[in-house]
């Protein structure tokens, strides 16, 4: 007797190759969540024994004893200042990018090359887009924004530079969560709100980007944990001083204009395939590393299960 559409038939009676893609489904997931929990489990083991609230707020030193090398202040307020400036630069391009795709897309030549070069973007490796941002900030054009040798000659290496790069690769989850949401906005919402008689542009921004704050968010989330995670552009733009070191007595421009670090390159510069000279602390900041980029997730998770507004009341909010 065949099976009827709500019941589920017995695995022991399906063919031999279906049983084995059951099998090694099966044993993938479960190899994932094995690695992913061991990766947890030994790096909050290792990260919770070496961390010392005094990590947190002391900056680094050389020396060649652990304790004698200070904590990863300087690394911290590196990542959080190279998140500001990837986000800030990323976030309107990444939206107004979508929206014109999503709600425009003419001519269609243009907004294909838009997709494509998106597309190239997301797959192009870091240390080359690194690459390419030392040779951008390198012109003297672009002095006033790069660290300058007293000689006049140009680093191309800043926070500014550094977090230039890193809009680059925030950008591209960005641009995907925002139009995959638009595209997903029922057409008879923009319908109602041309039968308000709004315009176009106001049935945007009163309408369609309300309905994809959501998705907005995501993309922002994920953007964020694309360039706390990066190292070659922290690497090759921002130099390999652990410390803080601005450029010139304004306090805002001399702090974009410097050099410094990020918690992934004090992790790379204090373990053993770097200098090694502080392995416990590179444990330390990698679990600190660690506890951001799984608070990014959950908030990735959140945001997906939130429930959006009523198609009622986002046309409604259309009308006052």
């Amino acid at each position: 007797m065949r099976s009827g559409p709500g019941r589920r038939s017995s695995p022991m009676t399906w063919r031999w190759g279906d049983r084995l893609a059951l099998a090694f489904a099966w044993t993938a997931g479960i190899g994932l969540c094995v690695i992913a929990g061991a990766i947890v489990l030994y790096m909050g083991y290792r990260g919770i024994e070496y961390l010392r609230p005094n990590l947190l707020f002391s900056r680094p030193a050389p020396g060649k004893l652990q304790r004698e090398s200070g904590g990863f202040l300087d690394p911290l307020f590196g990542t959080a200042l190279l998140t500001f400036i990837g986000v800030l630069l990323a976030t309107p391009l990444a939206v107004g990018s979508a929206l014109w795709i999503a709600e425009y897309g003419r001519p269609t030549w243009l907004a294909r090359i838009v997709e494509s070069s998106i597309e190239v973007v997301a797959g192009t490796p870091d240390i080359v887009i690194a690459l390419f941002g030392l040779a951008i900030f390198q012109l003297h054009l672009l002095a006033p924004l790069s660290f300058t040798a007293s000689g006049g000659g140009v680093f191309g290496r800043s926070f500014v530079a550094a977090g230039a790069m890193m809009s680059l690769i925030a950008l591209p989850p960005m641009f995907a969560a925002t139009r995959d949401g638009l595209q997903a906005v029922p057409m008879h919402m923009r319908e109602a709100a041309f039968a308000l008689g709004k315009t176009r542009i106001a049935t945007i921004r009163r309408v369609l980007l309300p309905s994809v704050r959501s998705n907005i968010a995501t993309g922002v989330t994920l953007g964020v944990s694309r360039i706390i995670g990066d190292t070659a552009i922290v690497v090759l733009l921002l130099g390999e001083t652990l410390r803080i070191e601005p450029q010139g007595s304004v306090p805002v421009l001399g702090l974009l204009r410097g050099t410094g670090s990020s918690l992934t390159s004090y992790v790379y510069e204090n373990s053993p395939a770097g200098e090694g000279a502080a392995p416990q602390k590179a444990y330390a900041a990698a679990f600190v590393l660690l506890v951001f980029v799984l608070i990014l997730n959950l908030i990735v998770e959140r945001i997906g299960r939130s429930q959006s507004d009523s198609l009622g009341l986002t046309v409604a909010g259309a009308v006052v």
